[in-house]
């Protein structure tokens, strides 16, 4: 059995930045690990937590996938050599899934939207999300469903201090 941490997450996992934007406004159906190409400097940036998924996106392109809209910061002890902030980064996927995921966005109106940016044993890791918009009366179903499960925690515990 795998090692956990107190929050859940497998041991020598390190979340560095998550897309809580995606949760809101897209159903997740499925997700999928992935790596990326990286250049040196922005290892060293994404390890500062210098990350900001919000406005980001992945495309298949020529048989790969990029990601899109991805800002890492410029490293601050860097040189000249330091990497554009939001140029497009190639995600690792092996051809059959990235097959696969190309029938799916393309078929039925899905996206792949990144959730979430971690380290898995000194690797920057990304959690790509096959996901479906949500459309205004969804987003205010869950709203709803939110408020009351808040509602019933507060009377449950209102309950048990009595």
């Amino acid at each position: 059995m795998n090692a956990e941490t107190k929050h859940g997450a497998p041991a020598g996992v390190r979340q560095i930045a998550s897309n809580r934007k995606a949760r809101r406004d897209f159903h997740v159906l499925e997700k999928l690990e992935a790596g990326m190409e990286l250049r040196g400097t922005e290892v060293k940036s994404i390890r500062a937590g210098k990350v900001s998924l919000d406005e980001a996106f992945a495309r298949i392109e020529d048989g790969q996938v990029f990601l899109y809209g991805m800002h890492v910061q410029p490293y601050e002890h860097g040189n000249v050599h330091n990497h554009d902030p939001v140029r497009p980064r190639r995600m690792l996927l092996h051809s059959r899934e990235i097959h696969r995921l190309l029938g799916q966005t393309t078929a039925k109106g899905n996206t792949l939207v990144p959730l979430r940016l971690y380290l898995r044993r000194g690797v920057v890791k990304v959690e790509l999300g096959l996901c479906r918009g949500k459309q205004r009366a969804d987003k205010r179903e869950d709203l709803k469903r939110r408020t009351a499960d808040r509602e019933a925690e507060r009377a449950i515990a209102a309950r048990i201090r009595r």
